[in-house]
């Protein structure tokens, strides 16, 4: 019987030990957001692309986070709606790529920003997002 009791207790804090460093090892949600541009010169069998970009490296309670965020959605929707054949001169009687992508994806990030929680003093920031442009566009297109 003190054996099964021993043996119960050891269980019960081993489990309280080793449970607060089980929530710690879980995963941290998605923090992207999908841009999608949408055009019409490519081959029928692509219609669209699609590009995540990350808000870990972020904090989206400051307003340079949040126009850094901003920033890599407007390059993200250029570089997709590019690839998709769009251009700068492209004929205004088309709805715009471009404008489409950005505007989808800035409504999601309004919500997002909404509800964003400032980071704590213990938070570290992830590795730096990489863009799928180049690095260029950062200066070129502000």
């Amino acid at each position: 019987m003190l054996r099964t009791t021993l043996t119960a207790l050891a269980l019960t804090l081993g489990a309280t030990t080793v449970a607060p460093h089980l929530a710690l090892a879980q995963p941290a949600p998605d923090e992207d957001i999908v841009v999608t541009g949408r055009y019409g010169t490519v081959p029928d069998s692509v219609r669209s692309l699609s590009q995540p970009v990350s808000y870990a490296d972020l904090d989206l309670s400051t307003k340079a986070g949040r126009d850094i965020l901003r920033q890599r959605v407007r390059l993200t929707s250029r570089y997709l709606c590019e690839r998709l054949g769009e251009s700068d001169n492209s004929s205004p009687i088309v709805p715009s790529c471009q404008k489409a992508a950005q505007e989808d994806a800035l409504n999601r990030i309004g919500s997002i920003e909404e509800h964003f929680a400032p980071r704590g003093t213990t938070w570290v920031a992830p590795p730096a997002w990489v863009a799928p442009y180049p690095p260029e566009w950062v200066k070129r297109y502000p």
